[in-house]
C-alpha cells in the first residue's frame, strides 16, 4: 500500500489470485429480511419522547422580495412551541466545499434552507414551525404573515443567459472571464478545456456535424421522502437522525451552518430508502436542530412528496451544442462542445462533472470543451446518478450515430474505431490507464441482440458511457469476537443495500472465514473519523479499500497473539484460509490456529483482535459502458415501446455480481424513464405543476423489458481486488441510445428531450412532408 505519486492519497495495487468468496453469490443479504418485513428503520421510523412535529413554510413565488415575517400569530397557537425565520440563523460567508460530486458555497446553503433577503424558487423555504401535532403544525403556518414584493422570473437556461434576464444575484459577476464582467450575471461561471488545435482538426475532417440539443430537469424518483430528528439536549449536545448519504458530511455542515462545535453533533444515517445523489445535501436538519433548541424537545420533520418535488434538489436542465468531425474513412479529427446547464437558485451545476465526461471514451486529438453555471428560479440542483453526463452523452452519442451512418460504419464498428485505451489523453488532464472501453464495445457487437431481426416502425440504438470513481476519506472499525465472529463499522452509508454483503466478502475473503461470520454496520459519526459521502461510484470501490486494511491490520495482531502462544516471532507466523501457520517446518510442527481459537486466548496475550483503517483513497478506475436497444414507435401515437434492452458494463471485478446486475438494471430503467418521460413543468409564474408521482410520470414494470446485462472484468490496477466504481455509469448512455433507435425506427431525429409521445407525434408530422418527397 502506497501513496499516490504528488499526493497522500492512497491506492493498494491489484493482486492476481485465486479467489473462494468475492465473485461468488452470498447466501443471503443481511438487510433483506428487516425490509421485506417492515422493520427496517428509515428516519421517518424513528420516534422520541416528546418530540414535536416540524412543518416549514414555503414561497409560493419563483422570485420575490422579502419585506417582512411576522409570526405573532403562529406562535399564539395552542400547541405551538418553536417559529423560526432568518433571523434564527446566522449568515454566512463564501466559502466553498464538496458535498458529493457537486460543491456548495456556505453563503448560499444558509439561505436555501431558509431564505433571507429573496425567495429564488417555488418551494423556497421562509420560516418553520415545531408543534405537538401536525394539525397545529399546520394551522400556525397558515397565520404566518409574509409580505413579498415579487420580482420577475426566468426558467429556461437559454433565457436567464440572456443579458436582459432577470438577474437573480446582483453580487454575482461571472467567473472564468477575462477581464471580469462589470455587470451582474446569471451566468456564475465559464470553464474551458482544450487539447491540441481544434480548428486544424475540423480542417483535417472530411465531414463535420453541428447540433444542438435540450434536456429538461428531472427527479431521482427516490421513495422514501427526506425525513429528520433532532435533539438538542439541555447540555447542548446535538443528536440527529436523518436520510442521507454522508452523515460525516451533513455533521459537518449543521456545525458550520449553526456555528456549533463539530463534537457536540451525532449524526445517525437511517436505511435510505433511495437517494441517487438526492440526499447529498442537508434541507430539513438545520431546520430540525434549531426548532429543537429553541422548543427545548426533540423536533421531527417529514417532508411530503410535494416538498420533495418543490424544494429539493433536481439534475440540471442544459442546452448543448455539440461538433464533431471525422475523416471518410472514420476516424475522428475533432470534438468540441457548449454545455449550459441549470445549477438553479445558487451556483453549483454538474457542468464541471460533465466537462469531464464529453469526449472521454473517446480517443479524439482536437477537444474543445466550454461550459456555464447558469442561475434560474428554480430548486439548487443536486447530484443525480453521473451528474450531468447522461445529458451530454444525449448530444455526443446522438451526433456519433449521425456520423457513423454518414461515412458508412456500422454504429459499433465506428465507436471501436475511436475507442479509448489505455494511454489515451483524455483532454481534462490525465492519461487513462487500463480500463475495459473496448472489451464493452467487442462484447455488445458478438452479443445475440445484435442479430435480433426487427419489423415495421422498430429501429436499433447504440450508445456509450463514462464516469470516473472517487476516492476520498474512508474509514472502517473490524473487531473480533471471541467466538470468532467479525464486527465491522463503516463510515459509509450502503445506499444500495448490497453494499454491506459487499464488503462482507472482502473481508470474509481477507480472513478466510465464512461469509455468514461478518456482520458489517453503518456507524454513526462518534464511531469513527470522518467519512466522505456515498458518491461518485465510490461505496464499494473506496470502502472496501478500507475494509482490506482494517482486515490486515486484524491479520497482523492475530498472528502476534499466535506468536505468543507458540512463543516464536510474528515475522515466523503466516495467515492462510482463516488459521495462523508456522511460515515454514523450522518454525515448529504447532497445529495451525482459526480466528475463533486466536480470538479466544487473545484478551490475556495483548488483547482483543481488531484492526482499522482511517484512509484518504486515491480516486482511479474509471467505468465504461455500452448500450443497445430496440425500440417500437405507434406513429398514431408517438409512443415509444421499448422492446429489448442490454447493457454491458466494465466492473473490474464483479464482487457480488447479482448485485451490480441489480445496479446495472436500476440505472438504465432510471435512464429509460429520464429520455421518454420524465421532466419538470413549469406554469408561466414560475410554479412547478406535476409536484407529484401521478403526474411525473416515472416508469413501472410495464413500461420496460427485463434489462440483459453482461459484465466485463478488466481489473482497476489501483485496488487489491480490481474493483471500480459501477452505480452511475448505467444511466448515462439510454437517452441517446432511444434517440438513436427512433430515427432508426422512423427516420426523424429527436434532439429535445423527454421522448415523449408528444413531442414524438410532433416530429413525425413535420418531417412527412420531407420523408414523403424521397
Amino acid at each position: 500500500m502506497a501513496p499516490k505519486p504528488g499526493s497522500f492519497s492512497t491506492s493498494i495495487p491489484y493482486e492476481e489470485k485465486k479467489l473462494k468468496i468475492v465473485g461468488t453469490e452470498p447466501a443471503d443479504r443481511p438487510d433483506a429480511v428487516d425490509k421485506v418485513t417492515g422493520r427496517a428503520r428509515y428516519a421517518a421510523d424513528y420516534n422520541l419522547p416528546g418530540q414535536l412535529i416540524g412543518k416549514v413554510l414555503r414561497s409560493p413565488h419563483a422570485h420575490a422580495r422579502v419585506l417582512s415575517i411576522d409570526t405573532a400569530a403562529a406562535e399564539a397557537v395552542p400547541g405551538v412551541k418553536a417559529v423560526v425565520t432568518r433571523d434564527d440563523f446566522p449568515d454566512m460567508a463564501v466559502e466553498h466545499a464538496a458535498s458529493g460530486e457537486l460543491m456548495i458555497n456556505f453563503k448560499d446553503v444558509t439561505r436555501n434552507m431558509m431564505a433571507r433577503e429573496k425567495v429564488f424558487y417555488d418551494g423556497h423555504p421562509v420560516a418553520a414551525v415545531a408543534a405537538v401535532s401536525e394539525s397545529a403544525a399546520k394551522k400556525a403556518l397558515k397565520l404566518i404573515k409574509v409580505e413579498y414584493e415579487v420580482l420577475p422570473h426566468v426558467i429556461d437556461v437559454e433565457a436567464a443567459m440572456q443579458s436582459d434576464a432577470p438577474i437573480l444575484h446582483e453580487d454575482q459577476f461571472t467567473k472564468g472571464v477575462d477581464p471580469t464582467p462589470e455587470k451582474p450575471s446569471n451566468i456564475a461561471t465559464r470553464i474551458e478545456s482544450k487539447l491540441g488545435d481544434i480548428e486544424a482538426g475540423f480542417d483535417q475532417a472530411d465531414l463535420v456535424i453541428e447540433r444542438e440539443f435540450r434536456t429538461k430537469p428531472v427527479h431521482q424518483g427516490y421513495i422514501e421522502p427526506q425525513a429528520s430528528i433532532a435533539n438538542y439536549t439541555d447540555g447542548g449536545q446535538v443528536e440527529v437522525w436523518t436520510s442521507t448519504q454522508g452523515h460525516f458530511v451533513f455533521r459537518a455542515q449543521i456545525a458550520k451552518l449553526l456555528q456549533l462545535d463539530m463534537s457536540k453533533i451525532t449524526v445517525t444515517a437511517a436505511e435510505l430508502g433511495g437517494g441517487f445523489g438526492g440526499k447529498n445535501n442537508v434541507y430539513l436538519e438545520p431546520l430540525a436542530v434549531v426548532l429543537s433548541r429553541k422548543s427545548r424537545r426533540p423536533v421531527k420533520m417529514v417532508m411530503t412528496r410535494d416538498e420533495v418535488f418543490r424544494a429539493t434538489g433536481p439534475t440540471s436542465g442544459t442546452h448543448t451544442k455539440v461538433k464533431i468531425g471525422v475523416t471518410k474513412d472514420g476516424r475522428i479529427t475533432a470534438g468540441q462542445a457548449e454545455l449550459n446547464y441549470q445549477s438553479g437558485a445558487f451556483a453549483g451545476s454538474s457542468v464541471p462533472m460533465a466537462a469531464i465526461t464529453v469526449f472521454t471514451r473517446y480517443d479524439i486529438e482536437n477537444v474543445l470543451v466550454v461550459g456555464h453555471d447558469v442561475t434560474c428560479n428554480r430548486p439548487k440542483v443536486a447530484a443525480y446518478r453521473a451528474p450531468g453526463a447522461p445529458m451530454i452523452a444525449f448530444g455526443v452519442e446522438s451526433v456519433l450515430d449521425e456520423l457513423a451512418e454518414g461515412v458508412g460504419m456500422d454504429p459499433v464498428s465506428f465507436r471501436l474505431k475511436n475507442a479509448a485505451r489505455e494511454g489515451t489523453q483524455t483532454h481534462y488532464g490525465p492519461k487513462l490507464g487500463p480500463i475495459g472501453f473496448v472489451e464493452t464495445l467487442e462484447s455488445a457487437q458478438a452479443h445475440p441482440h445484435m442479430q435480433e431481426k426487427l419489423g415495421p416502425n422498430q429501429g436499433r440504438g447504440v450508445a456509450t458511457g463514462f464516469w470516473f470513481t472517487l476516492g476520498k476519506e474512508t474509514s472502517a472499525t473490524l473487531n473480533v469476537g471471541e467466538d470468532g465472529t467479525v464486527n465491522v463499522i463503516m463510515g459509509t452509508v450502503d445506499v444500495t443495500g448490497g453494499g454491506r454483503s459487499a464488503l462482507a466478502m472482502v473481508v470474509a475473503e481477507e480472513l478466510g472465514i465464512p461469509t455468514e461470520k461478518v456482520r458489517v454496520k453503518s456507524g454513526d459519526t462518534t464511531a469513527l473519523g470522518f467519512n466522505f459521502m456515498t458518491a461518485g461510484s465510490r461505496g464499494t470501490a473506496a470502502g472496501s479499500m478500507a475494509t482490506v486494511k482494517a482486515s490486515r491490520d486484524a491479520i497482523q495482531k492475530a498472528c502476534e497473539v499466535a506468536a505468543r502462544i507458540w512463543e516464536v516471532e510474528t515475522e515466523e507466523v503466516v495467515w492462510e484460509d482463516g488459521h495462523a501457520r508456522p511460515a515454514s517446518t523450522n518454525v515448529g510442527d504447532f497445529e495451525p490456529l482459526s480466528l475463533a481459537d486466536l480470538a479466544r486466548r487473545a484478551g490475556a496475550l495483548g488483547g482483543t483482535i481488531a484492526g482499522h483503517a482511517e484512509l484518504d483513497v486515491a480516486m482511479g478506475g474509471p467505468g465504461f459502458g455500452t448500450h443497445i436497444v430496440d425500440v417500437e414507435v405507434d406513429r398514431q401515437t408517438g409512443a415509444v415501446k421499448v422492446l429489448r434492452y442490454t447493457l454491458v458494463q466494465d466492473a473490474g471485478k464483479a464482487v457480488y455480481p447479482k448485485f451490480i446486475e441489480g445496479q446495472f438494471q436500476g440505472g438504465a430503467v432510471q435512464g429509460i424513464g429520464m429520455a421518454l418521460n420524465e421532466e419538470y413543468i413549469y406554469s408561466e409564474k414560475g410554479t412547478l405543476e406535476n409536484p407529484g408521482f401521478l403526474d411525473y410520470r416515472v416508469p413501472v414494470a410495464s413500461d420496460v423489458p427485463f434489462i440483459n446485462t453482461e459484465i466485463v472484468e478488466v481489473p482497476n490496477p489501483m485496488h487489491p481486488y480490481g474493483i471500480r466504481g459501477i452505480g452511475e455509469v448505467p444511466i448515462i448512455p439510454p437517452i441517446a441510445a432511444l434517440s438513436n433507435a427512433i430515427y432508426h425506427a422512423t427516420g426523424v431525429r429527436l434532439r429535445d428531450h423527454p421522448l415523449s409521445p408528444p413531442k414524438v407525434l410532433a416530429a413525425l408530422d413535420e418531417a412527412a412532408p420531407a420523408i414523403a418527397a424521397e
